[in-house]
């Protein structure tokens, strides 16, 4: 294993070219894991454009538009760790919605977000048609550990006190899930390729043998 540390854009480039070579002529079904903290949703956005001009298609979702109803996601509180990291995301939908329609035999009819969480309604969001070579990137916490059909993983990883020092102190409530997450899932150890995220200035991609994307 080797840890190489490179500049914000530098991995952008790095990443956007990896997406672009793997399986040009289907889709990919990228899942950029996350915890807030390491801004998997910035991560997403910035990949968009470079992707693009590489010749591949490109649709964002965000696994925060994928959440249950308020009445269901909230039914044990606010601020209940284990419910939120248990069942505050819709696998079922984003899997249903996103994931299956990208794969190998889908028909490439995308919805691009299903839940309004602020509204607590349906997004009402169109359903969009990503073409063969086009590239799918989700983007979120606890993406791994629940069969989700992802052909790439990027686990952006926080050491644990770089996880507490820049999680938003409103959002203290919801460490313990990501204490077991990483207990009981090992992003780390699953995902082909780990970006170490503590200094969003100065990120580095762990780089091993055993995983390639």
């Amino acid at each position: 294993m080797r840890v190489r540390p490179v500049s914000p854009e530098l991995l952008v480039a790095e990443l956007a070219e990896r997406f672009a070579s793997a399986a040009p002529t289907r889709r990919l079904r990228v899942a950029l894991d996350g915890a807030p903290a390491a801004r998997p949703d910035e991560l997403a956005t910035a990949l968009i454009d470079p992707l693009r001009a590489l010749g591949r298609p490109v649709l964002h979702v965000r696994a925060e538009d994928f959440l249950r109803p308020a009445s269901v996601r909230l039914e044990r509180g606010r601020t209940n760790p284990d419910a939120y990291y248990e069942g505050w995301v819709d696998e079922a939908g984003l899997r249903r919605e996103v994931l299956d329609p990208a794969g190998p035999d889908g028909t490439g009819r995308l919805l691009p977000s299903l839940w309004d969480a602020r509204a607590d309604r349906a997004s009402r969001a169109d359903y969009v048609t990503l073409p063969p070579g086009g590239v799918v990137l989700v983007s979120g916490a606890f993406l791994l550990g629940g069969g989700l059909p992802f052909d790439v993983v990027v686990h952006l990883e926080l050491s644990p006190g770089a996880l507490r020092r820049r999680t938003d102190p409103d959002l203290a409530w919801t460490l313990p899930a990501f204490d077991r997450y990483a207990d009981e899932v090992a992003p780390a150890d699953f995902a082909d390729l780990v970006v170490r995220a503590d200094d969003p200035r100065r990120p580095a991609i762990v780089e091993s043998d055993d995983h390639s994307v």
